[in-house]
């Protein structure tokens, strides 16, 4: 056990560019979606064919040497393979997390010190520690929120 204060980063808007690659799928796909986020219910393909957010990376990676630092996700009910996808994507581009990776609909049951999600849905709001919302107004970018949690010296 660490002594460590523990981060949660949420996996889909935050650290993988899933708008992205939908529209990618949309833009390919042969079928019209009446709601195009749908597809991601559809899609086979959409969690491993999504590309990381720029900078996310190198943040985590700076984050994990002062932090214990976990991926956090939900995954989509009717894609039954998102959930396998998400474990493979984060060992592709995370390799050193894959063991770190929770898949919860309950974010708000974790225990830990901050949550950086890009959304309150899925008890992100309810979350008991701090949550960073990412890409607002305080949080625009992953350089102001590693700015926040790594002050420099």
């Amino acid at each position: 056990m660490t002594n460590k204060k523990v981060v949660y980063i949420d996996l889909d808007g935050v650290i993988v560019d899933l708008i992205g690659e939908l529209n990618h799928e949309l833009s390919t796909s042969t079928k019209v979606y009446e709601d195009p986020t749908d597809l991601i219910d559809d899609s086979e393909t959409i969690f491993l064919n999504a590309k990381p957010i720029p900078h996310a990376l190198e943040s985590i990676n700076e984050l994990e040497k002062h932090y214990d630092v976990y991926i956090l996700s939900t995954a989509p009910w009717h894609n039954i393979h998102s959930w396998s996808q998400k474990r493979i994507w984060v060992e592709k581009y995370l390799p050193s997390m894959y063991k770190k990776l929770i898949l919860t609909h309950h974010k708000e049951q974790l225990i830990g010190d901050y949550l950086i999600d890009d959304r309150t849905k899925n008890g992100a709001g309810e979350f008991k520690g701090e949550h960073i919302h990412i890409f607002t107004d305080q949080f625009p970018t992953w350089q102001s929120v590693t700015d926040y949690l790594i002050p420099k010296n």
